[in-house]
């Protein structure tokens, strides 16, 4: 239940970035001054002394990059909204094979009990270019 409810979430978290950052940057909502015209963003570029960035803000350029950072997320919601059931088998760790109990090496010499189970494996002096042929 969990990670339906995180796909949920990433979901209509990337739908409202994504609708936010389209259209803002064009539309005056309420009357409002445009997308240059933001407080904090002339208070930003009055404390660190730099008008050009107004003028950068505001320009089409830059809208047209956030505009097309709010459709990448619309497109990223809509993808999730598709693959749904696979996210989630993939959240759920369900898609993952079950790890072998034992995997022995193809070219390891067999285990014999006689010998000592601590004892450190041989080390093999072949530099990692040569090849051995056995």
């Amino acid at each position: 239940m969990a990670s339906r409810l995180t796909v949920i979430f990433f979901i209509v978290l990337c739908l409202e970035a994504g609708v936010c950052l389209t259209v803002l940057p064009w539309w005056q909502p309420w009357g409002m001054g445009g997308w240059g015209d933001n407080y904090f963003l002339v208070f930003a570029a009055q404390k660190i002394g730099s008008p050009g960035l107004l003028r950068a803000v505001a320009s089409g350029w830059v809208r047209g990059a956030v505009t097309g950072l709010g459709l990448l997320n619309l497109a990223m919601a809509f993808w999730e909204t598709f693959h749904f059931k696979e996210t989630v088998r993939r959240l759920q760790g369900l898609d993952n094979p079950p790890p072998a109990a034992v995997e022995l090496k193809k070219d390891a010499p067999p285990t014999d009990d006689s010998h000592d189970a601590a004892r450190a494996d041989r080390t093999d002096h072949l530099s990692r270019h040569e090849r051995r042929d056995d």
